[in-house]
């Protein structure tokens, strides 16, 4: 990494806006991020920043991460969602692939490595001699249309049984496969994230080495000493999805502030500024995201420093987790529909920031991983109904 760039992920984002700013339309007409945003993103260093430093990452901690990914939404949610897609997808592989494969990807391209995908195990791979034949569709593949390596979730199958995992539940891994091998189907014509190239794709009977899979719910890293990928796939993700709502909704609230100083709504006799439902309105949902936010940081950064000082990451500890990014999610929702209210019609012309903000925050909100169920699975952990659940 050349030396005289930021240190660190929030100077890299911030030193990212200009760009980020200005190409936003043109991605969203391309449906995936423009070749000089990608190029930015890797000459400013974060493409491979949260990877191992064998990976030529930095390994940042938790808080780091939040900061660095809602800097990014702030900028645009397609380049903030591609932050907290292509970065840990290669994170992930860069930590948790054996060395065999983590040469193969890695260290025979210079660690210059994007890789986008869906981790869901929405395929089967039939064991073969020195790997598996994986067969699979798999929908809304995150920063694929930019990626050249792809992943793809799967169940392991050997003479047509699924292989069971300690908790009884089907064992699920990880394929990391080069574009080449992808068959792409796209299906990313949506109302929002439209600049993300989160493309359909599947795979018919192609070859993958075991030295190229890593177990979906692992949490010992084969490289890297950052605390963050002790805790895995699941909980990282959260964090990301936490981060990308707040720097969402921060954005909201920076841009209606400064509109409302100027803005004279049809029948106002004053600025939108003098107005006091407005007023009520702007300091409540402040609140709200700093409490969300608060709330985020508090828990990902404590329980990381709990895991750093010894503990054992623990089904409580990823509850609480995806808890915080759930409920952080949902409140910032809540704040970029006030926003967009508040704005009236200047928040329905194409080009907006708080038009795109507004659609990208209604289809991010979409995610399974964010759903009502994180709730459910976090309860029946609280309650001692369940020990565990995997999806945590």
């Amino acid at each position: 990494m050349n030396a005289a760039l930021p240190s660190n992920g929030p100077a890299m984002a911030r030193a990212l806006r200009e760009v980020s700013v200005r190409t936003a339309g043109a991605s969203e007409q391309a449906r995936s991020l423009v070749p000089e945003m990608v190029g930015a993103l890797w000459s400013g260093g974060l493409m491979q920043w949260m990877n191992p430093r064998e990976a030529g990452g930095q390994e940042p901690s938790f808080r780091e991460m939040i900061d660095t990914w809602q800097e990014m939404a702030w900028q645009d949610g397609s380049v903030g969602w591609i932050g907290i897609a292509n970065l840990p997808s290669a994170a992930f592989a860069a930590a948790y692939l054996p060395e065999a494969g983590f040469a193969e990807v890695f260290g025979a391209n210079a660690n210059r490595v994007t890789l986008g995908g869906q981790f869901a195990p929405n395929g089967l791979g039939n064991r073969v001699d020195g790997g598996y034949r994986v067969s699979g569709a798999w929908n809304f593949g995150s920063g694929t249309g930019h990626s050249e390596y792809v992943v793809a979730g799967f169940i392991p199958m050997v003479d047509g049984q699924m292989q069971m995992a300690e908790n009884g539940l089907p064992e699920m891994l990880v394929a990391v496969f080069p574009r080449t091998d992808i068959n792409f189907t796209d299906g990313w014509h949506v109302q929002g994230l439209k600049g993300t190239g989160s493309f359909d794709y599947n795979l018919q009977d192609v070859f993958v080495p075991e030295t190229r899979v890593f177990p979906l719910f692992t949490r010992e890293p084969q490289r890297g000493e950052a605390t963050a990928y002790r805790f895995g796939v699941m909980p990282l993700t959260a964090a990301g999805h936490a981060a990308w709502a707040l720097g969402l909704a921060r954005g909201c609230l920076d841009d209606v502030r400064e509109l409302a100083q100027s803005k004279i709504r049809m029948g106002d006799m004053t600025t939108l500024a003098h107005k006091p439902t407005f007023q009520r309105g702007l300091a409540h949902h402040e609140g709200m995201w700093r409490a969300a936010r608060l709330l985020v940081t508090d828990t990902f950064g404590r329980l990381e420093d709990e895991v750093s000082a010894g503990a054992e990451v623990t089904p409580a500890m990823r509850a609480e987790m995806r808890v915080a990014a759930t409920y952080a999610t949902e409140a910032c929702r809540e704040v970029v529909q006030w926003a967009h209210l508040s704005a009236g019609t200047t928040a329905i012309r194409e080009g907006s920031r708080l038009e795109r903000a507004f659609r990208d925050m209604y289809t991010g909100t979409q995610h399974a991983f964010i759903s009502e169920k994180t709730y459910l699975d976090a309860a029946q952990v609280m309650l001692g109904i369940t020990s565990d659940s995997p999806a945590l």
